[in-house]
Parts: C-alpha cells; sequence; structure tokens
C-alpha cells in the first residue's frame, strides 16, 4: 500500500523537475535574446569572405574567452599562401565524462544582398582575382554563430548539469569547402581533446521557425568541382573542314555526360552531374582553338563518386579522339575542388530528435529527406569513426513555407540575395536545441 502511493509521488516529481529545468532554459534564452539579436545584426552586418574571416574570427575567440574558455586561434593551413587559417576552438573542461564539439562556421558569400532588411549587408570588397564583389550572409552561418555563442554561455552558466569537455569549435572557409580538412591538417585532433561526439546545426529556409529537420544515415551529398579543356584546331568559320571544332565535340560532350547517371549509374545510388560553365569563342565566323566546362558532381558514397569521376574523363577523351582531334591536344579533366558527404550517425541522430522532441514539442522535430546540396563538416568524423550529426534548423516565415507549399513556388532559398531568416524564432529555437543536445551527451 505504502509503495503503490509513493510511485506515482515518484513520478510527479520527476515530471515537476524536468518541467521546470525547461522552464529555466526558456527563462535563460529570454533573458539572453536582446543581446543575441544584437550579435546577430552585427554580425550578419560585417559579413567577411572564406578565407578572410580575421575579424569575425577575433570577435567569436573573445566572446567564447570572456565565457571561461581557453582558446586557441589560427588552426588550418591553406595551400595558398596568401590564406592566413582563421580557425579557432574553445576548450572548456568540466570533470570526467565524454567530449562533445559544436561547430560554426564564420565565412559568407560573395553575394549583393537584396532583402531590403535594415540591417543589410553594404560590404564590398576584392575578391581573388582582384575583382569587387559584394559580401552577404546569404546562407545564415551568421545565425549559427549567433545560437553557437548562445549555446556556450548557457552551457557555462549550467555546469553543474553536464560532465566532460566541451569543444566550442569555428570554422572559416566552410562555403569553399576546404575550411574543415584545412584545419584538421593542421593537428586539430592532437592539439584538442579528440571528441567522441561532433554535433552542428544549419538554418533551412523551407523549415518553419519553431521546428527543426533531422536525416538519419547520408544527409547531404559529396561536391566536386571539374574542369575541363577541350582543345581542337581553330580556323575560318567558312571553312571547317580544315579545322577541328571544339564546340561541336564540347557539344557531344554535354549531352553524352547525361548518360554517365541515366544509364551507368544505380537509380538506388543519387547522383547528379551538372555542367554549370561553359566558354568558348569571340566571334561569329571564327572556330576558336579551346572551349573550357565547368561541373559539379554529386554523390552519396564515394566508390559512385570515384566511377563517375572515371565516366567523364572517358567520355571526353573518347568523344575527343572520335572527332579526329590528335592525341598531342587530348582534352585535360582536372578536379578543381570538393568536400565529402554528410553522413549522420544513425544512433546519435535518433538520439537527438528524442531530445529535441522534448524540449521543442513532438510536433516541431520533422524527419527529412536527404538533399544534394553540400557540406564539409562531416569531414570532422574521421571517415564515420567519430559519431557526427548535423540537424536543420528551421528559419523560414511559418506564413510564407505554408503558402510555398500550397502554391509550388519556392521561397528565397540558401545562397539567395533574398534570404532573409526570420531572427528571433530561429535564433531561440537553435539556443534551445543545441544546449539541449549537448545536455544531454553530457549529462551526469
Amino acid at each position: 500500500m505504502r509503495r503503490a502511493f509513493l510511485v506515482p509521488v515518484i513520478l510527479a516529481a520527476l515530471a515537476f523537475n524536468i518541467s521546470g529545468q525547461q522552464l529555466s532554459l526558456d527563462a535563460m534564452i529570454d533573458r539572453d535574446l536582446a543581446s543575441l539579436l544584437s550579435t546577430y545584426k552585427n554580425l550578419h552586418q560585417a559579413p567577411e569572405l572564406s578565407h578572410r574571416e580575421e575579424k569575425t574570427a577575433a570577435f567569436v575567440a573573445g566572446e567564447l574567452r570572456k565565457l571561461g574558455f581557453t582558446v586557441t586561434e589560427r588552426i588550418g593551413k591553406f595551400q595558398n599562401a596568401q590564406w592566413a587559417g582563421y580557425g579557432l576552438v574553445g576548450v572548456l573542461k568540466n570533470g570526467p565524462g565524454p567530449t562533445v564539439l559544436v561547430r560554426t562556421e564564420l565565412d559568407a558569400l560573395p553575394v549583393e544582398e537584396k532583402t531590403g532588411v535594415p540591417y543589410s549587408s553594404q560590404v564590398k570588397t576584392k575578391n581573388d582575382a582582384g575583382v569587387e564583389v559584394s559580401v552577404m550572409h546569404a546562407c545564415g552561418h551568421d545565425i549559427h554563430m549567433t545560437s553557437f555563442l548562445g549555446t556556450a554561455k548557457l552551457l557555462t552558466e549550467l555546469k553543474n548539469r553536464w560532465s566532460g569537455t566541451l569543444v566550442m569549435l569555428a570554422q572559416p572557409a566552410e562555403e569553399t569547402g576546404d575550411g574543415a580538412n584545412a584545419m584538421l591538417s593542421d593537428n586539430l585532433y592532437t592539439n584538442i581533446p579528440r571528441p567522441d561526439f561532433a554535433i552542428a546545426l544549419h538554418d533551412a529556409a523551407d523549415l518553419e521557425t519553431g521546428k527543426v529537420g533531422y536525416t538519419p544515415g547520408y544527409a547531404m551529398a559529396s561536391a566536386t568541382s571539374i574542369d575541363i579543356k577541350i582543345k581542337g584546331i581553330g580556323g575560318h568559320g567558312s571553312k571547317p573542314e580544315v579545322a577541328k571544332d571544339p564546340v561541336v565535340v564540347a557539344a557531344q560532350v554535354v549531352m553524352t555526360l547525361q548518360t554517365i547517371v541515366s544509364r551507368e549509374n544505380s537509380p538506388l545510388d543519387p547522383a547528379v552531374v551538372t555542367v554549370g560553365s561553359i566558354h568558348g569563342g569571340t566571334r561569329y565566323n571564327i572556330i576558336p582553338d579551346e572551349v573550357n566546362l565547368q561541373l559539379t558532381v554529386r554523390t552519396y558514397k564515394e566508390d559512385v563518386r570515384k566511377r563517375i569521376l572515371a565516366s567523364i574523363e572517358r567520355i571526353v577523351k573518347g568523344v575527343a579522339m572520335t572527332a579526329g582531334i590528335p592525341e598531342d591536344r587530348a582534352p585535360i579533366v582536372k578536379v578543381a575542388e570538393g568536400t565529402g558527404s554528410m553522413y549522420n550517425d544513425p544512433e546519435l541522430i535518433e538520439r537527438l530528435a528524442g531530445v529535441f522532441k522534448q524540449a521543442l514539442g513532438e510536433e516541431n522535430v520533422i524527419k527529412v529527406p536527404p538533399i544534394m546540396a553540400s557540406e564539409d563538416f562531416g569531414y570532422f568524423s574521421l571517415d564515420h569513426k567519430i559519431p557526427t550529426t548535423l540537424f536543420w534548423l528551421g528559419a523560414g516565415d511559418p506564413a510564407k513555407v505554408k503558402t510555398s507549399r500550397e502554391t509550388g513556388v519556392p521561397l528565397p532559398g540558401l545562397h539567395s540575395a533574398l534570404f532573409a531568416p526570420v531572427p528571433e524564432p530561429t535564433l531561440r529555437t537553435g539556443v534551445k536545441a543545441m544546449t539541449s543536445a549537448v545536455l544531454d551527451l553530457m549529462k551526469k
């Protein structure tokens, strides 16, 4: 009789304790919200291009130091000597337990902002080619950094609720796909505690604010950039018989490349081969000496990527040979840059999905399909040896998202000059979700 009475009392006490802790987290975010919004707007107005995130990195490092983190700056070596490494980590040790890495990105894009918000970026700078370009946080890295700093602050105040080592990592050059590898190549996991878990968030324009999305397994594709130079023999447009026309060869190459996905690849292994740029010739009546193409290849699996790259080279050289182009003018196929796929550790992401449902409400946690966009956060997993996951943070106005779904007209997405997250609810959800995730992974 006594035991039967105690069970509901204990359960009620536990429920009250959990509810009280959650209300406390909400109250802390409410307290910090004005400061978070100010940070976000300041970051949005001062974007910096990849490899040039000097002021942004210094700001993030300073904020982490104020919170008591041991900060190491200038992590990351790039092949081009003019690019400094602006990666940084803040480490906070709080007793025994797991090491959890939380990542944000620092860089912005060469995009001229057209959102019309009062805090729009007016920044202009010169790119690597010396051309003046506008700069904008068109991928939401300002949202990511602000959520990152808000999470770091709450976790320093909630040290009695977790135990272990917290690593806050700010990565440069995500947009160029080489920032994560640059940090790893600079002995990242030798100089800081190797994480037991690595997590990150990314805003999503087509997901309502207040919600988060998750994808177990492959969530984002690898991206490989390829340059193709097709050499011909130029001549007068009126005498094509004495030339070898690289424009015709390039046209045949573009069409034949489309057969790779449709006829050489399993439909169960998603892949994309897109020719995004083709340039050749100067006048109507001149057959040029060469044509240049630029491609992007997207896959989830590494073996599929390698097979597609081999097919591209075979097709390009085969078409040129069929056209009678001499061997000494064989096409050049060069893999210029790339990033690996993003694989969400299924056990980790399912665990965090449960945490998010408890923190945000089950209706606000959505399982979403994988996409073919790319992100280099997956490199921090060391080929899946470290459980790693990235989840989506809703940043869209709910009414506009609803209208978009009803009409089929897409909203301005990531990398658009019109991309404008709704700051307050997005930041509130980002800080709450990430803080809840870390507290669960490091709970006492």
